[in-house]
């Protein structure tokens, strides 16, 4: 079917192939996912197991079944034209089979899926990593030392920093039968990130490297440029290309990498998703990775990924409690800053370290080291008024 597309103020002349998309997952990404979907005229469907989800009060329509339940999958696709994903926790072998156009496809994910695979399709792809290890296949540790469950870990869960032997026994019997990873504990100088979006047709976008602060393995705040060597951001977005090709991808990939102190690149992570390092651009970039993981999947043109003031800070409002509230007095706060987006999730029930919700705010700076000055000014004011004194 032939349409016309209002794009970003352009007409844009294409074929939309997919007016209907799935998703695997109703939290706050299929949640910004819904949003996005309503302004380009998608009518979203989101798999979930709890009616609570953040998505399904804005999805056109929820299935209400666990994500990995290849069964509501396939009736899923009955009703959709593609299907996403907002998290990567699906049996694929279950998924294998079926007639389902999935994008990215399952032979995207399947490299990723499992960190150990995912470390060795790195090494393939001649890309720097730490030194990584099966656990069966692991030398004695050399403490600190990490170790990761193989499956099923984010926002720091099945990640563990290791720094003696009687916590490498401890942590060892904790998780035992799980598949694990070892990797080498790497004293970066930063951890960066970039978004990275592919189209059906090979088109690739990078969105600006940002540096992210990680405490306890969940992702704090996140600076948008990172203030990194010109030479630094033109590797990690040849890495970015690199990989969504390699892996003929289509959508939105979140990449991770440490930068050590003699400016090496080793890339982390990479989640086969939106990620949480990219929601600035929902406010901070002409599209956001939200409309574009919706524009790769339906076959829309790429938006652009510039960045549309000189920066931008993202501060996590994480759980410092267990509780029921919806913090409506520190949102207004936060809200009343200049140049200050709040994102509530919906979440009703707060808990240590849960995401729920962020704080994006645009900053205008003559030079990098007054951008990231600014930005450590607001990223103090915002967890002064979350966290408090």
């Amino acid at each position: 079917m032939s349409v016309t597309v209002k794009w970003r103020g352009q007409i844009s002349e294409g074929k939309l192939m997919a007016k209907r998309v799935g998703v695997i997952g109703g939290g706050q990404l299929a949640w910004m996912l819904a949003s996005a979907a309503k302004t380009l005229g998608i009518e979203l469907t989101v798999q979930t197991a709890n009616s609570d989800d953040p998505a399904v009060a804005i999805a056109h329509h929820a299935l209400f079944a666990p994500i990995d339940d290849a069964v509501a999958t396939t009736h899923l696709a009955t009703q959709t034209d593609v299907i996403t994903f907002e998290n990567e926790f699906v049996d694929l072998a279950a998924l294998d089979h079926q007639d389902i156009c999935f994008r990215p496809s399952l032979a995207s994910l399947k490299p990723l899926l499992d960190k150990y695979q995912q470390r060795c399709f790195l090494r393939e792809c001649n890309l720097s990593t730490p030194q990584f290890w099966a656990l069966e296949t692991a030398p004695s540790p050399r403490f600190p030392v990490v170790l990761k469950t193989r499956r099923h870990g984010y926002d720091g869960q099945g990640t563990f920093i290791i720094k003696n032997q009687a916590d490498w026994e401890t942590t060892l019997h904790m998780l035992e039968n799980r598949p694990l990873l070892v990797e080498e504990f790497v004293p970066f100088e930063r951890e960066l990130a970039a978004i990275a979006a592919r189209s059906q047709t090979g088109e690739i976008v990078v969105y600006p490297v940002v540096e992210t602060q990680q405490t306890d393995q969940v992702c704090r705040w996140v600076i948008a440029p990172a203030a990194i060597a010109a030479e630094t951001a033109a590797e990690i977005d040849a890495i970015a290309r690199t990989l969504l090709d390699r892996l003929e991808a289509v959508g939105v990939f979140g990449i991770e990498f440490f930068l050590a102190a003699n400016g090496r690149v080793l890339v982390n992570e990479i989640a086969p998703r939106t990620h949480n390092s990219g929601h600035f651009s929902l406010d901070a970039c002409v599209t956001s990775q939200f409309e574009q993981q919706l524009r790769a999947v339906s076959e829309l043109p790429l938006g652009s990924p510039a960045l549309t003031s000189d920066g931008a800070v993202m501060v996590n409002l994480l759980g410092y409690e267990t509780a029921q509230s919806d913090y409506l007095e520190k949102r207004q706060h936060l809200a009343a800053l200049p140049n200050a987006f709040v994102h509530w999730y919906g979440k009703s029930r707060s808990r240590p370290g849960r995401k729920l919700g962020h704080v994006t705010v645009l900053l205008e700076a003559p030079s990098p080291t007054k951008l990231y000055d600014q930005a450590a000014h607001v990223v103090k004011t915002i967890e002064g008024i979350w966290y408090g004194s």
